[in-house]
């Protein structure tokens, strides 16, 4: 009996030191939500969530060792939180167990989480873990986008063959969520700007986009920025700005940042015949 209760008393003071870790980290929201929130946000929070508060970061990928700490976690939360049942159902699916994944996202859509919505979406869409319905996959994507979720804006326009009528409206969508400070919608709506996708081209106004993106440390804006300040699209040519730029997002897991930084290093650039880059001297 002794033993056990030790055991117990071990067990209670590890579950107080972490709850403590969660606080001290993040002292500012663990004063408006459950610890279990704050560790489930830790570690699963994904980057372009709308429902993520601002001064947590997220993480484009969960790590292999995180995903147990962020299902139990994220399980706990998820009682009282959509973003939560979210994440753990990124989790899940981090963990290869799909049937839990979607049942967690169906969950959190039927919550509002439009990041779920989309989630599902794509689920439908490629046939992943369901049946493939499209008719399914772009009602969740409307449904996303009507709420302003800039994935499901593009995703809506990518499923209905990018449709001139779909690009324009996705340009008008992703111009409030940019307008709100959205940095998901500010880079989507770069990238539609700089192809002339929905409207005409514009580098100038896409090169103020992926800024206002990179500041809010989005990935892909941050790669962006470092692509048109290396070649002078949009703007002034730095190529020390544009290292910055490619360290930063390569430091975000951003693999386009990576092999921009490792050409940067190359004396000569090879490229085959459509001038697309295949190494380097």
């Amino acid at each position: 009996m002794t033993k056990r209760a030790g055991a117990v008393s071990i067990g209670y003071m590890f579950s107080i030191g972490l709850s403590a870790l969660a606080i001290a980290a993040f002292p500012s929201l663990a004063r408006a939500q459950s610890a279990d929130l704050v560790l489930c946000d830790r570690v699963a929070a994904e980057p372009a969530d709308p429902d993520k508060p601002a001064g947590v970061r997220g993480v484009s990928q969960i790590a292999q060792s995180d995903i147990a700490t962020a299902i139990k976690y994220c399980k706990i939360a998820a009682a009282g939180s959509r973003r939560a049942l979210y994440q753990l159902g990124r989790a899940y699916a981090a963990n290869q167990q799909m049937p839990e994944a979607l049942g967690a996202y169906r969950k959190a859509a039927d919550k509002g989480s439009t990041s779920a919505m989309v989630e599902l979406g794509v689920h439908f869409g490629t046939g992943v873990g369901v049946a493939k319905d499209e008719a399914q996959a772009r009602k969740l994507f409307e449904r996303a986008a009507d709420a302003g979720n800039p994935r499901g804006v593009s995703n809506l326009a990518a499923i209905g063959g990018g449709s001139p009528l779909d690009s324009v409206k996705a340009r008008a969508v992703l111009s409030k969520g940019a307008e709100a400070n959205s940095a998901a919608a500010a880079y989507q709506l770069g990238l539609m700007m700089a192809e002339g996708v929905g409207g005409a081209k514009d580098d100038v106004a896409a090169r103020a986009l992926f800024e206002k993106a990179a500041a809010q440390d989005h990935p892909g804006a941050l790669e962006r920025m470092g692509a048109f300040a290396q070649s002078g699209r949009g703007g002034a040519q730095d190529s020390i700005a544009a290292k910055a730029y490619y360290e930063k997002a390569a430091a975000l897991g951003n693999e386009d940042a990576k092999a921009a930084l490792k050409r940067m290093e190359c004396g000569w650039v090879l490229k085959d015949k459509r001038g697309n880059v295949v190494g380097c001297l």
